[in-house]
């Protein structure tokens, strides 16, 4: 492909389409120089001062005189995207803008400045699109992490971030990966997924999604369980939805990425140490501060460390119909996690004792899980319903039975009550949110 042909292509394209080297070495190089020589002329000052709109076309008009000035040969579709590159690399970031602005895309993976996959409906794909090199990727990671007040050097390689629309971003750079700097983007809408989006993609049911807007009502604590990109912190968003607006709620995380609606939220979140190792603030700290706070509710975004024992008595002590995520496989590993993770506080507790406290605090698992189609469900329902001896005792609500996988590689299935009625029905009904007796009904099935 000529360098022309290159230029001349959509944005959807150049995201699919491979290129020969040379075309885009040399593209690569066009728009490293076109790039300096803007440096070289603007008055950074006086930009400072215009709007993004205004930069906008200051730029384009400095492009297309450059563009004369220096007789390159290109027609008016190549120009314009000349221009939009150099404006994503003068306001924004560089060549993974295009990918931040798909909508269908939900991950951007970085592998080194020649590879960038993406993930779309679930699949993994390769893209046309790349960096002039690393030290142009690592200028686009530090980009990215400045604006949250956040550094990643040699003294500290990996880093977590998040972009402006609540993506987060994870990034590591040599010496600990080897072959150069990656970038992990976890993609976030602008607006959060609805309780008619989740119906859509039949991740949940409407049986389910009724019990979970009854149990925000009645101040039901739930730990919601799921391995990486299962849909753990979109169901804590979907559930959080039906927090009632008058209740004051805090957030907890380590990279702030929740989009509550409610007017009364309060956001938090940990920062790392300096370079001299001083001033780390984690998510243990938090929990504790927030108990100061007045919150109704507390929000953790992924509980993961000694945090886990304040979380606990939090939801012991008043702090009832808070919400938390945790990472693991299945309802009765989250337990076990949860367990262990107590443990980590430097407390002295018999392991029935803190069973005793995760019984106490935790009323509902769900458990969110990415199948094998890419597609993600609520695949239990679970409550805690106390302890048999030393084991903590549970019933499962509703399941997702995996029936096989078509022709197609779509996974086969359908959703299904257990018939068993849940003890916290009792507590719905008290708050004034009772959920109909057919809810539970194991004969009503959802393909």
């Amino acid at each position: 492909m000529s360098l022309r042909e290159r230029l001349s292509v959509t944005d959807e394209e150049r995201q699919q389409q491979p290129v020969t080297a040379v075309a885009q070495q040399a593209y690569q190089e066009l728009k490293k120089s076109m790039h300096q020589m803007i440096l070289d002329r603007i008055d950074l000052e006086r930009l400072k001062r215009l709007t993004s709109e205004q930069f906008k076309h200051e730029l384009a008009l400095l492009v297309q005189r450059i563009i004369e000035e220096e007789r390159i040969v290109l027609n008016q579709q190549e120009r314009h995207h000349l221009v939009l590159d150099i404006q994503h690399e003068m306001l924004g970031f560089g060549p993974l803008e295009p990918l931040l602005s798909d909508p269908t895309i939900s991950d951007i993976l970085v592998n080194t400045f020649d590879k960038v996959y993406i993930e779309r409906r679930g699949r993994l794909e390769l893209t046309g699109v790349t960096f002039h090199d690393n030290a142009h990727l690592m200028k686009i990671i530090e980009k990215i992490v400045s604006r949250v007040g956040r550094r990643v050097d040699e003294s500290s390689p990996m880093v977590d971030a998040r972009l402006p629309d609540g993506s987060r971003v994870n990034a590591i750079i040599p010496p600990l990966a080897v072959d150069g700097p990656l970038v992990s983007i976890r993609r976030f809408g602008a607006t959060p997924l609805t309780v008619q989006n989740l119906l859509d993609y039949k991740s949940v049911t409407p049986p389910m999604i009724k019990v979970l807007e009854s149990l925000g009502l009645a101040k039901v604590n739930i730990l919601i369980s799921g391995g990486t990109g299962s849909g753990k912190t979109t169901m804590l968003n979907l559930i959080s939805g039906f927090i009632p607006g008058h209740e004051r709620i805090v957030t907890i995380e380590d990279a702030a990425e929740l989009q509550l609606r409610q007017p009364h939220v309060v956001r938090l979140e940990t920062r790392p140490p300096n370079i001299e190792g001083k001033g780390e603030v984690n998510q243990r700290a938090l929990v504790r501060n927030s108990l100061r706070m007045r919150p109704d509710r507390i929000i953790l975004g992924e509980v993961r460390g000694p945090e886990a024992l304040d979380m606990l008595q939090a939801m012991n002590t008043g702090h009832e119909g808070s919400l938390a995520t945790i990472h693991a496989n299945t309802p009765r590993d989250a337990l076990a996690r949860l367990e262990n993770m107590v443990g980590m506080a430097g407390v002295t507790l018999t392991p029935r004792a803190i069973r005793q406290q995760i019984t106490s605090a935790i009323t509902v698992i769900l458990q969110a899980s990415r199948l094998a189609d890419g597609t993600r469900k609520v695949v239990s329902m679970q409550e805690i319903t106390g302890m048999e001896g030393e084991i903590i005792s549970m019933q499962e609500i509703f399941r997702f039975e995996q029936t096989g996988i078509d022709a197609d590689g779509k996974v086969q299935g359908h959703f299904c009550a257990t018939g068993v009625r849940p003890r916290f029905a009792e507590r719905l009904r008290m708050f004034g949110a009772p959920v109909p007796e057919d809810t539970f009904d194991p004969d009503r099935v959802f393909t």
